[in-house]
């Protein structure tokens, strides 16, 4: 799952994850299901196999479920097929939102997350309605304990290695690059730095929305309650809300 949206940062400075463990090997697996049904079963070649195999990794699932997943998706065993959906939507406050899903019901699934949206003050909208808010990007995530350079360091590192920009995010420092260059970055940025780094692909918001106070309970419980649909596998908005009550 996404960990550099403006949601994932605020979920994650509030204490909100994913409610099960179960829940969460379910959303990975699912993950692994479509990188290796689109781009095959080997993530030498497949690069969306391979961040999905390393999220999946990170998170303790068990290799032999994996291997059941991508047995799955390339059809050397029998099970449900899903499919990846992008939805866009209004929030409240004017705020935009964006969710990835994978999904073998199509019409349940919109029929689950239009209620959300309805019951909390926004609405589910057409393609392309919001979209054009966000840019799609890669990041790359290093613990800030892990490395020993100095900002100004692993600013020049980041972008001798062609990141478009460097940032300390919390605990991370996140390089953020063209989407389809990520794979060459991060490897001339584990070159420097001797480490590996955390990437994903993401949609970054151009600008951001400021929630007004009476609406934060709102927004805040749209947001934590379409992260925890199973169907859901990352969510993005450009809301911030407030950083109290951590």
């Amino acid at each position: 799952m996404s960990g550099h949206s403006k949601w994932k940062n605020i979920a994650h400075r509030k204490g909100k994850q994913d409610a099960s463990r179960g829940q969460l090997f379910t959303k990975l697996c699912r993950n692994v299901f479509i990188a290796a049904r689109r781009g095959g079963p080997n993530p030498d070649v497949n690069y969306a196999l391979k961040m999905a195999l390393e999220k999946a990794r990170a998170a303790s699932v068990p290799t032999d479920t994996l291997t059941r997943t991508i047995g799955k998706a390339t059809g050397t065993l029998e099970g449900v097929h899903f499919e990846e959906l992008l939805y866009e939507g209004y929030g409240p406050a004017g705020t935009a939102i964006m969710l990835e899903l994978t999904t073998d019901n199509r019409n349940r699934t919109a029929a689950e997350i239009r209620h959300l949206f309805s019951k909390y003050g926004g609405s589910l909208g057409e393609s392309g309605c919001v979209a054009w808010m966000f840019r799609r990007v890669g990041t790359i995530s290093y613990p800030v304990s892990d490395l020993s350079q100095s900002d100004d360091e692993l600013m020049l590192i980041a972008l001798e290695a062609g990141a478009d920009d460097f940032k300390q995010e919390d605990d991370e420092y996140v390089v953020y690059t063209a989407s389809d260059l990520v794979s060459e970055v991060e490897e001339a940025m584990r070159g420097a730095l001797l480490a590996d780094g955390g990437i994903d692909i993401e949609y970054v918001p151009v600008t951001t929305v400021n929630v007004p106070d009476e609406e934060e309970e709102r927004v805040g419980t749209l947001l934590s309650l379409l992260e925890e649909h199973d169907d859901v596998q990352s969510v993005y908005t450009n809301a911030v809300l407030s950083e109290t009550d951590e």
